[in-house]
């Protein structure tokens, strides 16, 4: 019997559906199993294959999140955040001079008159933003690398070096979004915005809701390379020194060991890269008009500075100063820290082995 199959409508298939299990029903065995696959059944056929296909996608992708999310240690966190918030704390006002020399290019006896001249009440003014975003950013910085290179080394067998370029690189662009901080210490601590901004809160509230909350990232692109390549070579560095340098057995020389290695290592990151933050200071000195692109930036502080590259490390070397003692405080205080919560934990393990043996 001639079946005539017709897909166009849903009366069509319903007619031709009997004819052909009447003639599977006189085949032999082979062409009836063929003849029985009606559209319904290929349909439900591909229904679940479907559904096991993205049960299959679901499983993967849990199981990447569990393995990804799983190597982050919240020690690292908590290290990072204890670091940062100490370092801000001590630094601040190292900072609003080299600010002031960024901003203007001015000598640093003129941001020392500057400073002096508005008064001990203007000199932490700002300090909120640099504090949270510091303890956030420290907190990122240390815990996304650490569990960006556990997961790269243990699930893809990446090489070392490899692993800390792309977990540095990870770290430093996550740190990116907390820019906002950034641009309203930027307004905080330069004097032509004191009139419009009371505190932090204030100066939040004003930008978002005349400007828009796009205006808090003006000035991410070199705030991107900043943060992703210093990252990595910072880490590169400071796990180079500590397995290169000797073991110091007292507390005091280990000490010092780790306070010159973070120095001179953040030192001299922070300088390498000291050109990227004049760019972002100049487009974040500006409000509500339109940005500009980094590179535009670039050629317009290099035109304002005599047309000598060397007007961009204006303020360098108090940067250099203050990212030896800030870099030192830091690396010094994650180390003492990790090494508090290392013999918590022992302690606390200690403690329960008897409890363990009795049960």
């Amino acid at each position: 019997m001639k079946v005539d199959v017709i897909l166009n409508t849903d009366e069509s298939i319903t007619k031709t559906a009997q004819p052909v299990t009447v003639a599977a029903a006189t085949a032999p065995a082979a062409t009836a199993a063929a003849a029985t696959t009606t559209p319904a059944t290929a349909g439900t056929t591909t229904t679940v294959t479907a559904a096991t296909t993205t049960f299959v996608r679901a499983s993967h992708a849990n199981i990447f999140l569990d393995r990804f999310f799983g190597a982050f240690q919240w020690e690292e966190f908590a290290c990072g955040c204890g670091s940062a918030f100490v370092n801000i704390c001590v630094t601040y006002p190292i900072y609003k001079i080299i600010f002031r020399q960024m901003l203007h290019g001015v000598p640093i006896d003129s941001a020392l008159l500057q400073l002096r001249h508005e008064g001990l009440g203007f000199l932490y003014r700002g300090m909120l933003p640099p504090l949270a975003q510091k303890t956030i950013s420290l907190s990122i910085m240390f815990g996304v690398f650490d569990g960006t290179r556990r997961y790269l080394v243990e699930d893809y067998r990446l090489n070392d070096y490899g692993a800390k370029v792309i977990a540095g690189v990870v770290a430093g662009s996550v740190e990116s979004i907390l820019l906002p901080f950034e641009r309203v210490q930027t307004l905080l601590a330069d004097s032509k915005f004191h009139q419009y901004f009371s505190n932090t809160q204030n100066a939040f509230r004003y930008v978002v809701t005349n400007y828009g909350f796009r205006e808090l990232y003006r000035g991410i692109e070199p705030v991107f390379w900043r943060n992703g390549l210093s990252n990595a070579l910072f880490f590169m560095l400071r796990e180079e020194a500590s397995v290169r340098l000797p073991k110091r057995k007292s507390v005091s020389s280990r000490t010092a060991q780790e306070f010159i290695a973070g120095a001179v290592i953040g030192a001299s990151i922070s300088t390498l890269f000291y050109p990227l933050n004049v760019i972002k200071v100049s487009l974040q000195s500006d409000m509500g008009q339109v940005t500009e692109g980094s590179w535009q930036a670039c050629k317009r502080i290099y035109r304002e500075r005599d047309s000598r590259i060397g007007n961009f490390y204006r303020g360098c070397a108090f940067n250099t100063g203050r990212s030896f003692i800030s870099w030192g405080i830091m690396n010094t205080a994650y180390e003492n820290l990790k090494k508090l919560i290392r013999q918590r934990e022992l302690t606390t393990q200690v403690q329960t082995m008897p409890l363990s043996k009795g049960k």
